[in-house]
């Protein structure tokens, strides 16, 4: 604990200078509070080198607030409650509702990608690696959550109170606000780590809470504007058209959280439309399914439009073309069938899962169109292919790419630079300062230089960093 006397503490233990891994320790004179518990996610040596370290004693945390489910903001908590964590972990209650899949489904991937691992390291006579956490321990972390509603003011620790406002990002996503009391007053500290877009789809839009005198604020695309959401819709319906005219499979990489449910979102709609004609819709990946279900059932946090359409028993996510998959033998059956067709698959980034089986089944055929909806990191499968590389390796094997590439660009949860400082003016009146955290320095470094003209300090702390908050 630090005295009375002394500023606000804020350590930027990770999600700083990168896009992933966000965890930052708050300190007051009474608490310490992590906000976010976020999953490093890198090549193998640096994702167990990297997560398996905590900055701090998770024993000493009061409590943890968790921003949303993306594994990078949510995916290190098991581990922080494997090392001694044993308070609160405080989100909204979609959140709770999909890290009851996410934290798991994380634990069963380290847990096979270890048991490969070790195979090769006992070839070369090496000792077995372990995974950082397994599915039990992400299953015991879950009686650690706990759900509050959006605009609910809850004391979280004897100086601090938390409101979580609407960051409009995936379902159950949140701008976490936290009030500091101390001797002067009430000092207010606002985290926008993943700021949505306005008008996404069934998405509400990102809420400003008022009086904020910090503002922790995401850069992931500081230096870039993003094309209107409606030019997914038009670039699917060409790309889906054009492939059914030469009897083609069309591949979907896609993330079990967000991306498919929006995938899905467009697809049902080009079908009721009739802007696509009938085409077989397959989701194939056990994860996704159990995340659509939980988007279905929390219908009530979706915009007007879209709960309007679900009191109307229109779910936007469903049509009689889509067929959920889960079993292995119904996945492998996808590959006997003949096109035309839509598989959705994951993972996003074509890394592991069972979007490399229908990759290395379909890749080579020029009928085929695999169509990239997600940002794809260097040195992934994914990059290679949406860099259209003429050889890629599946499962250690060279294959041809020679299936058509589309690129739909428009496809992003993430606000723009515009929408950033549109976001941050609205901030403005009792704002003392802006941190830039979750992005590539390019990215960051073009929005910092971006808002000079606001005449707010604006810092752009480096993983570890500490800033003294004068209290207001």
């Amino acid at each position: 604990m630090i005295s009375s006397e002394m500023a606000i503490i804020l350590k930027f233990c990770g999600g700083a200078g990168t896009v992933t891994g966000s965890s930052h320790l708050l300190s007051t004179a009474k608490a310490r509070v992590l906000i976010d518990a976020g999953l490093f996610q890198g090549r193998r040596d640096e994702f167990f080198e990297v997560n398996s370290k905590f900055a701090f004693n998770p024993s000493d945390l009061d409590c943890c607030v968790i921003s949303h489910a993306h594994i990078d903001h949510s995916g290190n908590f098991p581990n922080l409650v494997k090392k001694g964590f044993r308070g609160k972990a405080y989100m909204t209650p979609s959140t709770r509702d999909l890290c009851r899949f996410m934290l798991p489904d994380s634990g069963h991937i380290q847990t096979e990608d270890i048991k490969y691992v070790n195979k090769i390291n006992k070839r070369r006579g090496l000792p077995p690696r372990w995974p950082i956490y397994d599915k039990k321990d992400a299953a015991r972390s879950l009686k650690h959550l706990r759900p509050i509603d959006y605009h609910r003011k809850v004391q979280i620790a004897p100086d601090v109170d938390l409101t979580l406002f609407e960051a409009g990002h995936i379902l159950g996503s949140s701008i976490p606000t936290i009030d500091i009391h101390t001797k002067k007053g009430t000092t207010r500290i606002a985290y926008a780590a993943d700021l949505g877009r306005h008008d996404l789809p069934y998405l509400r839009d990102p809420e400003i809470p008022k009086d904020v005198n910090y503002l922790i604020i995401e850069s992931t695309y500081g230096a870039r504007t993003r094309p209107p959401i409606e030019k997914a819709e038009e670039q699917l319906s060409r790309a889906i058209t054009r492939a059914m005219k030469r009897g083609g499979k069309i591949i979907i990489p896609s993330f079990a959280l967000e991306r498919t449910q929006e995938v899905l979102y467009f697809l049902a709609q080009l079908l009721r439309q009739k802007r696509i004609k009938n085409i077989p819709i397959f989701v194939d990946s056990p994860l996704a399914v159990n995340i659509t279900r939980v988007f279905q059932d929390n219908w009530e946090y979706f915009d007007r439009k879209t709960k309007d359409l679900f009191i109307r028993h229109l779910d936007p996510l469903s049509h009689k073309s889509i067929t959920y998959i889960k079993s292995v033998n119904e996945s492998k059956r996808l590959n006997d069938r003949s096109g035309p067709m839509i598989i959705v698959s994951a993972s996003g980034t074509c890394e592991n899962g069972r979007i490399l089986h229908h990759l290395k089944n379909n890749i080579e055929n020029p009928y085929n169109t695999i169509i990239a909806v997600g940002y794809m990191p260097k040195n992934t499968l994914g990059r290679k292919i949406v860099e259209k590389k003429p050889m890629v390796n599946i499962f250690g094997r060279p294959y041809q790419l020679r299936a058509e590439v589309v690129v739909v660009d428009a496809f992003s949860a993430h606000a723009d630079k515009n929408d950033l400082i549109k976001y941050i003016k609205g901030c403005r009146g009792k704002l003392k300062r802006v941190f830039l955290v979750h992005g590539e320095p390019t990215q960051t470094e073009h929005l910092r230089k971006s808002l000079k003209s606001l005449n707010i300090p604006v810092s752009v702390p480096k993983k570890n960093e500490t800033a003294y908050l004068a209290a207001v």
